[in-house]
């Protein structure tokens, strides 16, 4: 299933269970992402329209005439779509302040390896040509490509790194594994050449037409794929 089918089957029904549309959700972390991400907006928007009814409700509805009933009857109903309009508006407003603020590539970089750790459980062999043809589809990516083949790479997906379509790959360094994020240019993007937690380390360097973030657990990993990249990436 492609991008668009997908997103427009998630916006308009995010529950839906066709096999084709949860494989879709499945393979992708980040349409597993954006496919909850309305979920819960959808559950927010449920709960806004349960409004509780008073137990003595009925007994003063009998009492009042036709007219008011219908008054008080569309009173609620506005309270309602008002409310339900409220948390939609906060909802959009947020989603869109945290994709124009400044990224911090380095903890975006620590959070996809934590979320997407099957990734470096995968071995499908890939080859340099098919990482270049996913570039190709991202902004500017028609600038990048590689060479030849820049090591083993065990995985190559699309990411998201704050609405800036990116890739992820999988490589072998020195002895371990290592993942590298290629994310085009883009003002906001913040990038640091060194950064770390209490598992992995990260390293970040810039090339022509885009960041390259590179997470792993040895030092010397790290080292061995910036230089495979250097000798292949144009």
């Amino acid at each position: 299933m492609d991008e668009l089918k997908f997103r427009r089957q998630a916006y308009s029904e995010p529950n839906n269970q066709d096999p084709d549309f949860l494989k879709a959700a499945k393979d992708s972390p980040e349409h597993d992402a954006f496919l909850n991400d309305l979920k819960q907006l959808d559950n927010k928007i449920d709960q806004a329209l349960k409004i509780d009814v008073p137990d003595d409700l009925a007994a003063k509805l009998l009492l009042k005439q036709q007219l008011q009933h219908h008054h008080t009857q569309r009173r609620k109903t506005g309270f309602a779509f008002a409310l339900v309009a409220s948390v939609a508006f906060l909802a959009g407003m947020t989603f869109t302040l945290l994709r124009m603020g400044p990224v911090d590539l380095s903890q975006h970089a620590l959070a996809h390896v934590y979320h997407e750790d099957k990734a470096l459980h995968i071995d499908r062999d890939v080859q340099y040509q098919d990482v270049n043809f996913q570039l190709a589809s991202l902004r500017g990516g028609q600038n990048m490509k590689f060479t030849q083949q820049p090591g083993k790479v065990f995985y190559s997906t699309y990411c998201d790194f704050q609405g800036v379509q990116s890739l992820h790959l999988v490589m072998q360094g020195e002895q371990g594994k290592v993942t590298l994020f290629i994310v085009p240019l883009e003002d906001r993007l913040v990038l640091e050449e060194a950064f770390a937690d209490n598992k992995y380390k990260g390293m970040g360097f810039e090339t022509d037409n885009a960041y390259m973030l590179l997470v792993g657990e040895q030092s010397q990993d790290l080292n061995f794929v910036k230089s495979e990249i250097k000798q292949s990436f144009i």
